[in-house]
């Protein structure tokens, strides 16, 4: 598959990442040409300082990794990192309001967000699939497309557990075929990363990106 790269975020979201690593993942995306790097807020600009020439997005991730907070401020999160150079955005939705039943809640959290985004970024919501039934999982796809979002995702890769391929054609199957469906959280190596997209992903979140891209030409 010669254009894999172009599925991947190429992500780096631990607590103690540096400058120094954000650089390198930049540095890492623009070699191999992945879709976007995905980090962490209070790196946006200088992501954004090295790739603004590129075909490279600067994604970074609202609510993270819990999805609890108020929805006021994920929308001025959102807001502020496209200020900054974002061009991809990946929120938490509230899982908690979800699996209660608060489904009007869920989709004007989403709303705020996809307000903020509008013609100025993509994006994704992290549904966090493995804390989740099938009925929650499909309910959340729903509700992520009447929203306005443009992806549904399945983990920030901070639970229990992270990406399945039954989750993914779940996904799919309940979103249709035309709209973003981000497999994200345990994948890290290239058959894996096969397997997601034959599910229907149509991108991929990695923190082991370099690794993957490399087994093709083994």
């Amino acid at each position: 598959m010669n254009n894999l790269a172009s599925y991947i975020d190429h992500t780096i979201l631990k607590p103690e990442a540096s400058e120094k690593d954000v650089i390198k993942i930049c540095n890492e995306a623009l070699k191999y040409g992945f879709a976007s790097v995905c980090i962490n807020p209070c790196f946006v600009k200088l992501a954004y300082s090295i790739l603004r020439d590129s075909s490279v997005k600067v994604c970074t991730v609202i609510g993270f990794p819990l999805g609890a907070n108020t929805s006021a401020v994920k929308a001025f999160e959102a807001a502020e990192a496209i200020q900054n150079g974002a061009k991809e955005i990946d929120m938490v939705l509230n899982i908690g309001a979800l699996k209660e039943g608060r489904l009007g809640y869920v989709q004007e959290d989403i709303a705020g967000v996809a307000k903020a985004c509008e013609g100025k970024a993509l994006l994704k919501v992290i549904i966090e699939t493995y804390l989740l039934s099938d009925e929650e999982k499909i309910e959340a796809c729903k509700i992520t497309k009447l929203a306005g979002a443009d992806y549904v995702k399945t983990s920030t890769g901070f639970s229990t557990f992270g990406a399945t391929e039954a989750d993914v054609a779940l996904m799919r199957k309940t979103v249709g075929a035309d709209f973003g469906v981000k497999a994200s959280g345990g994948i890290r190596d290239l058959d894996t990363a096969l397997k997601m997209i034959d599910a229907g992903a149509t991108r991929i979140g990695a923190s082991a990106s370099v690794k993957i891209i490399k087994e093709l030409d083994k």
